[in-house]
């Protein structure tokens, strides 16, 4: 397994459309994508910062999905920081 960790900030004065723009574009294009096994979405406790984990069932998997983010256009106010593949070693 592999999984795509990206990080965004978010503008404070977007917070609820970045949000909402997550929740029905994001998530089901990714949940659509092949060999997509889990994902988590988070925000650090200021809410400007965005952490996901995608877990996918290989490499190629991941690397296509990676390649998608991006290639895509963020949501308003959303700012796109790092786009990481990385091996999952361990799982509970």
């Amino acid at each position: 397994m592999h999984a795509v960790v990206v990080t965004v900030s978010v503008e404070q004065n977007q917070l609820e459309a970045a949000r909402k723009a997550l929740k029905e574009q994001v998530v089901p294009r990714v949940r659509g994508s092949k060999g997509f096994l889990k994902g988590y979405w988070t925000a650090g406790a200021d809410q400007t910062q965005g952490l996901s984990l995608v877990v996918f069932d290989s490499e190629q998997n991941a690397r296509d999905a990676a390649n998608m983010v991006r290639a895509n256009p963020t949501p308003p106010g959303v700012t796109l920081r790092n786009v990481e593949v990385r091996e999952v070693i361990a799982d509970a």
